[in-house]
């Protein structure tokens, strides 16, 4: 049986997982087209689509770890 102590880790671990392939994914100033090789000019343009997504979701994903790593130390220090 899992304690408290072990989902926490076992959460913290997935959520910087998913933290980093969605900040990798953002390639940064390249759009996700970047990631197939064409070439975005340098050119600044809004976040559109799964790019605006992702965006957020990456939001999300640095939230929730910085939540548990609080819990976690928290929890650490009882």
């Amino acid at each position: 049986m899992l304690d408290i102590k072990q989902i926490l880790d076992i959460a913290l671990i997935i959520t910087s997982v998913a933290l980093v392939a969605s900040i990798i994914l953002q390639s940064k100033g390249a759009g996700l087209g970047g990631l197939s090789g064409s070439d975005s000019g340098g050119v600044f343009t809004a976040r559109r689509g799964i790019e605006k997504t992702l965006f957020w979701v990456t939001i999300v994903f640095a939230i929730l770890f910085f939540a548990l790593a609080i819990a976690s130390v928290i929890l650490a220090a009882r």
